[in-house]
């Protein structure tokens, strides 16, 4: 295989990547995680691995860094400390692709050029924030007396972020509670470290007190559970599965700390026939395809009107067989790389196996790909029921359901039987119809002519099982802040 070879900087920061990222000090463990690469099977790395003990030692850690210099910079400043984060970001995309293209396996193009440019973006956007954090004087009604909030930080956070997007998901969560005044303790997805021990090494480069940012890799038996539980964690921003995030809800009970969660999905997304089959068939099928089908938002239940199905299905199919599917560090610019691990590969292939023996038609696709690295074939499968298995729960690859329907009212009553509400859109040139499915549909975002579209200043989140609290935007900030009435008599 042709392949990107490692930069010299990636290269330097492997050979030292050993350490949890607590203070200023990179803290060796007993145990470690071995970070393999999902394109290749080969290990990456071995990186420390934290444990109750070590959460005890990063909370700590940040509580102190809360009151001590990072708690006494004006808003400004910690403008300006985000602001040049995100510009080391990008300047440092290179890096940050090929340390995701290594441990995630996405196209080391795409983890540099999206992944690590919004994610940078991201952080800029919050730069903007700590001056426009405010109180308010209330006019309250009782004589004699002045009434005023004041928002501060909710003090220490545990982050807890998935593999999907490992460095995109980490600035989601970290840029708003930065802004807000937080100090953090992260724990990345043990499948993808790298990228957010980078990121702790740089923010230490521009000028972050130490403390204010420790990343501690580890288990979520662990790790993450023991951050859940800490009594010295103010709040918890999790992202990942609906079965993980009721563990954190149970956790989280001791200290009543807050909690916000981004959960799982089985977006619908409906083609009418009056859409534009131009725009609608590419638009939904990366709608699934995108990301290897690892994404929340995935559109993974496609509902396509009866009379055009035939057509729709032949181009998605068409459309499938033509992506160029490789390693993510190729020198080729492949659409796609392998699932994550062995495991999600095996999920994979078993629930389309499911799928496939309920009476679903695999159009293409349907097995692994090649012999080394955890590939698997992008797949369409057709006639799929509403009650099949692969129709009701999250499959997380390159699988796209097909789904026929004939009414409005009756696809819009479908779309909405699930116990997850991320994500779902509709492809229709009536703009009343927009209106409705935007009404109607039981989810967080709805795209509509189009799908996947985030910007840093709006809200994102779940309804129903998919979570509660919105990231970006001004709601991002409400979610590590907390309000404060003063009284003067």
């Amino acid at each position: 295989m042709n392949m990107h070879a490692l930069l010299p900087d990636v290269s330097a920061f492997l050979d030292n990547v050993q350490g949890l990222r607590i203070g200023a000090e990179k803290i060796e463990t007993a145990e470690h995680l071995d970070v393999e690469n999902p394109s290749t099977q080969g290990l990456i790395a071995r990186v420390a691995r934290a444990g109750a003990r070590e959460i005890d030692l990063a909370v700590a850690t940040a509580r102190a860094a809360l009151t001590g210099p990072w708690g006494a910079l004006t808003p400004h400043d910690r403008g300006q400390l985000i602001w040049r984060l995100g510009d080391a970001i990008e300047e440092n995309k290179a890096i940050f692709g090929q340390l995701d293209a290594l441990d995630n396996g996405k196209p080391f193009h795409i983890a540099r050029d999206v992944d690590a440019v919004y994610s940078a973006r991201h952080f800029r956007y919050f730069a903007g924030w700590p001056s426009k954090i405010e109180g308010r004087t209330i006019p309250v009604s009782v004589p004699g007396r002045m009434n005023y909030t004041k928002v501060e930080p909710v003090g220490v956070c545990g982050l807890i972020t998935p593999w999907n997007y490992p460095t995109l998901m980490v600035a989601w969560k970290l840029a708003p509670a930065l802004a807000a005044g937080n100090t953090v303790v992260l724990k990345p997805a043990e499948q993808t470290p790298l990228s957010a021990l980078f990121l702790a090494d740089l923010a230490l480069k521009v000028g972050f007190p130490p403390g204010v940012l420790n990343v501690v890799p580890g288990l979520g038996m662990d790790a993450g559970a023991a951050l859940a539980a800490h009594p010295g964690v103010d709040k918890v921003g999790f992202t990942g599965s609906t079965e993980t995030g009721r563990r954190i809800v149970e956790a989280s009970v001791g200290n009543l700390k807050k909690v916000s969660l981004e959960l799982g999905g089985k977006a619908a997304n409906i083609i009418f026939a009056d859409a534009d089959l131009k725009r609608a068939i590419p638009g939904a099928f990366w709608a699934l395809f995108g990301n290897n089908g690892q994404s929340c938002t995935a559109g993974a239940r496609l509902f396509v009107h009866r009379s055009i199905r035939d057509d729709v299905v032949r181009e998605l199919a068409k459309m499938a067989e033509g992506l160029s599917v490789g390693p993510g560090m190729e020198l080729k610019a492949h659409d796609l790389g392998p699932v994550v691990s062995a495991a999600q590969m095996t999920k994979v292939l078993g629930y389309i196996d499911q799928g496939t023996a309920a009476g679903a038609q695999c159009m293409t696709g349907g097995a692994r790909q090649g012999e080394t690295g955890y590939f698997v074939a992008p797949t369409v499968l057709d006639n799929v029921a509403d009650d099949m298995v692969i129709a009701r729960e999250e499959i997380f690859g390159p699988v796209l359901s097909v789904l026929p329907f004939d009414e409005e009212d009756e696809v819009l009553a479908r779309a909405n039987d699930t116990e997850f509400g991320l994500a779902a859109g509709c492809w229709t040139q009536d703009v009343s119809r927009c209106l409705r499915m935007a009404d109607g549909l039981k989810a967080g975002t709805i795209w509509t002519n189009t799908w996947g579209d985030t910007d840093p200043a709006s809200p994102f989140g779940g309804m129903k099982q998919s979570g509660y609290g919105r990231e970006m935007g001004g709601e991002a900030i409400a979610l590590y802040s907390q309000t404060k009435s003063v009284w003067l008599g």
